[in-house]
Order: C-alpha cells, then structure tokens, then sequence
C-alpha cells in the first residue's frame, strides 16, 4: 500500500503514473506463471530473454530518472517562470515511429540474465521500487512547471517532462510487447 502523500497528483501525470504500475503488474501476472527457466531462455543468439527486457526497461527508466534529478534544480526557475503558457501533455508512441533507431538498447544493458538470473519476484521488486521512486520524483510536481521545462532527447526530439514520462510509458509497454512474444515462441 502507498502512503498517501504518493497518490497526491492530479491531471496526466497522474494518469501516467497510474499507467506505469498497470502495465508493471499486467506483466507480472502473466510473466509469474512463466517456469523460471523460461523467463532468462533465449530463444535466438545474441536477442534477449523475456527477463532481460524487463531488466533493461527497469535500467533505462532508472537513468531516465537520474537525469532528472540532474535537471531539474537548473531548470525549475525556467519552468516556473513560463508555468502559465500552454504545454503538450500527449506524444506520440515513438516506438512506433518509422526509422526509430530501436537498436539502442545496448546502452542499457540488463544486470540480470541466463548467466545471473534472478526470481521473478526479486525482478517484479526491482522493477516495482523504480516506478515507486518515479513516482516519488514526480508527485507533488506543479504539472505546468513539469510541462515548460523541454529537454532534447535525439531520437525523439523535444519534450517536456510530462511527456518524457508518457515516453516512460511507452518504454515499458514495447520491451514488455516483446517479452510477450518471447513467451508465445516457446
């Protein structure tokens, strides 16, 4: 159970976070009726498990996170400076994108894999405690702050931090799509 004081966001943030934890335990509940020995099998050389995609969803999310911690006591002024103009709070799945580079994944490669597996409980733990400290980073955020401080990522291009977190998101959704599709091959 959340305290509290984490629930306590309003407007697509808000919907955004609550979309991150269903998608988490919409995958949890399946990927636990998995036999352990399948979660970390690679059904192809040189692609990865279906444990390894949660993993690195979990690794990309916690840098996109650090990042943030790193932006925002720079960009807070700026942002509560323009507050009052309007702002995108929806984008595009960019994972969809024709051309997107989505071979990029190395960057981030899973702590966890065939050679160091770990429970499917200990994986839907850590992948719970990130969203949980996204969630903490998030909350209590003015959501117009959050959407006129603009970043630049280069597949993507600009976004705010409302839409860096629908990006989060999406993340998850597509390694968590592939995972399925791991599951459904063996």
């Amino acid at each position: 159970m959340e305290p509290d004081n984490l629930k306590q966001q309003t407007g697509m943030v808000a919907r955004y976070l609550e979309l991150l934890d269903a998608q988490r335990e919409d995958l949890f509940a399946w990927l636990g009726a998995v036999p352990a020995d399948q979660v970390w099998q690679r059904i192809e050389p040189r692609k990865w498990s279906m444990g390894e995609h949660v993993d690195h969803a979990r690794l990309l999310l916690r840098s996109g996170r650090r990042l943030l911690q790193v932006v925002w006591p720079p960009m807070k002024p700026l942002g509560y400076w323009r507050r009052n103009r309007p702002y995108e709070t929806t984008i595009d799945d960019v994972y969809e994108r024709p051309g997107f580079p989505n071979s990029l994944g190395w960057l981030w490669t899973p702590k966890h894999g065939p050679s160091k597996p770990v429970s499917v409980e200990q994986l839907h733990a850590e992948v719970a405690a990130e969203h949980q400290r996204v969630r903490r980073w998030y909350v209590g955020r003015d959501e117009a702050v959050l959407g006129n401080i603009n970043l630049y990522d280069p597949p993507i291009g600009w976004l705010n931090l409302v839409q860096a977190l629908r990006v989060a998101t999406y993340h998850d959704a597509h390694h968590f799509r592939i995972a399925e599709g791991i599951r459904d091959r063996l």
